[in-house]
């Protein structure tokens, strides 16, 4: 038990910002290639042979997913951590663990309702909003499932609020873990649910894909048990109470329906496009959604795990008083995420057939076709995380929600147009989605340029430029190394095509590095100088 304690104190230790960003883009890295396996084993058992289940199965989690990024989710977060940080600032600890219980709790009764009301209501959802082109049988299981996963929302409240108070005060192992253990318990679904539970030989569940979203309740009780684990050592005094009287607490609850509709507002574009898709042929909603999740990871490891460890000492500036210390970390940050994101794009993009077999055996074109679309959407989307953390530090919560009206507005018009009056189909969701996020971060960047006197400066600009010239030189060579080691039909499994596609992206990457050290670019030059340290300077210099 000692030992145990220990390794827990250890692992609860406040993390500078880049060995934040690390262990965030790390684990990131580590719940994507979990999220890998996990599509590749629902994809090998249902993509082919039961579409109208694995469609049924995406569309389970709409409203459930809906209701906890409208109600908690990063306008927890974001709305949370700057106003817990400044009561701990002011050494008003009380009036800290006053505004945590109260939040934890009212969001606990909230989305409790809120999963019992999915429950309730479960079929009119699927039936007239998520999923009214699913046949008979699809809607009957989409519902069940939705029935199934609506605990989720309550499950995820209680994590996502333990969590931002570790965030705040620097801790990130258990946020880290978090989405692992919940990958774990999704995979735990496909590889032993759906062939059934048996206990002392009494047959309590008979299998199938219903297994699968005992996988994901399982999943959530998992991430709620490690996020709570990280709370250890903060000496947080819970208890059964909403302090309404609480400063802070009546200062997020004035934060958070700016931000909520943001996010919520933001989903309104999954639940349009799965709206839209279930009208399409059988597979057409796991094909978009696949595309989608490969273009997200990129964005994940780089904009969201980036930006999650920078905006608490973002926010933490401005309550210092120190806006010229926030913008110098903005422009850093900024300029780290526009230098990984160029190349991940460019190789996202010509790579997309060795991605899409590595969640699907043998590849899917209608996978592929819409990947290579997406691909242009993890630039922006990257930028986005920053772009607007930038405002939410700032306690601004109402610009980002203004603007997300007017893209939503347009992507809703962009994908009905595309798909039906173009006639371009599913892929007229992708064009849509990569369209809307260029527009949504250029006029943020404007905005934000406004606000922030200086920001991209003659220096910026220039980084930037030389990152463009860089990537366009990294894209020609990336073409010709894909051309040279392309995806064969013999490449179907894994460990096949991996390798190959390792040596290629290893290859493009460095090249890459290369160019932009040559181009004077100081990520680049960081990167290069630990290079030469390691070849020849010795080990024991690092």
């Amino acid at each position: 038990m000692g030992s145990i304690k220990s390794t827990v104190t250890r692992a609860n230790i406040r993390l500078p910002i880049k060995w934040a960003a690390t262990l965030l883009a790390g684990s990131a890295l580590l719940s994507s290639v979990l999220g890998l396996i996990r599509d590749r084993q629902l994809n090998g058992l249902y993509y082919a042979t039961y579409p109208q289940g694995i469609d049924a199965y995406t569309v389970a989690f709409l409203i459930p997913d809906f209701m906890f990024f409208i109600l908690v989710s990063g306008a927890l977060s974001v709305s949370f951590i700057p106003v817990f940080n400044q009561r701990l600032a002011d050494n008003n600890k009380k009036s800290a663990w006053e505004l945590s219980t109260s939040i934890l709790n009212l969001m606990a009764v909230v989305t409790l309702i809120t999963s019992i009301l999915i429950i309730i209501f479960a079929e009119p959802l699927v039936r007239y909003v998520v999923g009214p082109g699913l046949d008979e049988s699809g809607r009957a299981l989409a519902v069940s499932m939705m029935r199934v996963i609506a605990i989720n929302p309550f499950l995820f409240s209680i994590a996502a609020v333990v969590t931002s108070m570790q965030q705040a005060v620097g801790r990130f192992i258990f946020f880290a873990l978090a989405p692992i253990v919940y990958n774990i318990g999704i995979i735990i679904g496909i590889l032993f649910f759906t062939n059934g539970i048996n206990i002392f030989g009494w047959q309590v569940f008979d299998g199938g894909i219903m297994g699968v979203a005992l996988g994901v309740v399982l999943g959530s009780v998992l991430q709620l048990i490690i996020s709570c684990v990280g709370l250890w050592g903060m000496k947080f005094k819970y208890q059964f109470k909403i302090y309404w009287r609480n400063r802070g607490f009546r200062k997020v609850l004035s934060l958070l329906p700016p931000r909520s509709l943001n996010q919520g507002i933001n989903y309104v574009n999954t639940i349009v496009e799965v709206n839209l898709a279930s009208r399409m042929a059988a597979g057409s909603i796991r094909a978009y959604q696949q595309a989608s999740n490969l273009a997200y990871v990129p964005t994940s490891l780089i904009g969201v795990a980036i930006s999650t460890a920078v905006f608490p000492k973002m926010a933490e500036r401005l309550g210092q008083g120190r806006p010229d210390l926030f913008k110098k970390e903005l422009q850093a940050t900024l300029r780290v995420i526009i230098w990984l994101a160029l190349p991940v794009t460019a190789i996202t993009f010509f790579g997309r057939g060795y991605l899409v077999n590595f969640i699907n055996n043998g590849g899917d074109v209608l996978m592929s076709g819409l990947l290579g679309i997406l691909a242009i959407s993890i630039l922006f989307s990257s930028i986005f995380q920053i772009a607007v953390r930038s405002f939410y530090a700032h306690q601004d919560t109402k610009t980002p929600l203004y603007i997300s009206f007017f893209a939503i507005a347009l992507n809703i018009f962009l994908a009905v147009w595309f798909t039906f009056s173009l006639n371009m189909g599913i892929y007229g969701l992708a064009w849509a989605a990569s369209i809307v996020s260029i527009v949504q971060v250029i006029i943020l960047l404007n905005i934000m340029s406004r606000h922030i006197k200086g920001l991209f400066d003659y220096p910026f600009v220039n980084a930037v430029a030389r990152m463009v010239i860089s990537t366009s030189i990294m894209a020609v060579i990336c073409y010709i190394s894909f051309m040279i080691l392309p995806l064969r039909a013999t490449d179907q499994s894994f460990f096949s095509s991996f390798p190959k596609f390792f040596l290629v992206v290893a290859f493009d990457l460095a090249s890459y590095v290369l160019i932009s050290w040559m181009f004077s670019l100081k990520e680049a030059k960081i990167i290069m100088s630990k290079a030469r340290t390691v070849l020849f300077g010795g080990f024991g210099r690092v």
